[in-house]
């Protein structure tokens, strides 16, 4: 018979608030050559989210793989950003660059799903977008990827947002 302690989900990881969704993108091998051989290390990218406008990135190295993916989840969770979300998506297209990759996002209606490679998809499902069309162009690598999605997402602005910084009312914007 259970007391109920010790009932974690499997998804929860020590350290990581428990409305936070995680998607680990990336875990490498890195080897130091040493006088008695190899000595290896472990380097992990991980994207975290809420699931409801929120998300962010963080990258751990360590020993093991479990404590480098730990580090990379308590960095990612300092480093949240806020994206503007409207019915599921995004407010407009957008383009997003970071190094030798461009993501291009485009808003979709409702049912689509995310269509979108493995690192863009994370980034989007832990942002909470339940409908995108992405494209990418440039390098696929993972890591430059998830930057270049968080750029774009950084760039995105409600029609609020809009009017609020020209001075005008939302069916001002609309008129013009």
């Amino acid at each position: 018979m259970s007391t109920g302690r010790n009932k974690r989900n499997k998804n929860e990881e020590p350290g990581l608030p428990s409305d936070l969704l995680d998607r680990v993108v990336k875990i490498k091998r890195c080897a130091a050559v040493v006088k008695g051989g190899r000595r290896f290390s472990f380097a992990a990218m991980v994207v975290v989210g809420n699931g409801n406008g929120q998300v962010g990135w963080g990258y751990g190295k360590a020993n093991e793989v479990p404590p480098s993916v730990q580090k990379a989840q308590k960095q990612a969770s300092r480093s949240m950003v806020h994206v503007p979300l409207v019915h599921g998506t995004i407010p407009h297209q957008v383009w997003g660059h970071f190094g030798a990759a461009k993501v291009l996002l485009i808003p979709a209606g409702a049912g689509t799903g995310i269509i979108a490679g493995q690192a863009v998809r994370a980034v989007c499902e832990a942002c909470g977008i339940h409908d995108i069309l992405t494209k990418s162009y440039g390098t696929n690598n993972p890591v430059t990827l998830v930057k270049a999605t968080l750029d774009a997402m950084s760039k995105l602005r409600t029609r609020e947002e809009i009017a609020a910084l020209r001075g005008l009312n939302v069916e001002d914007l609309i008129e013009v």
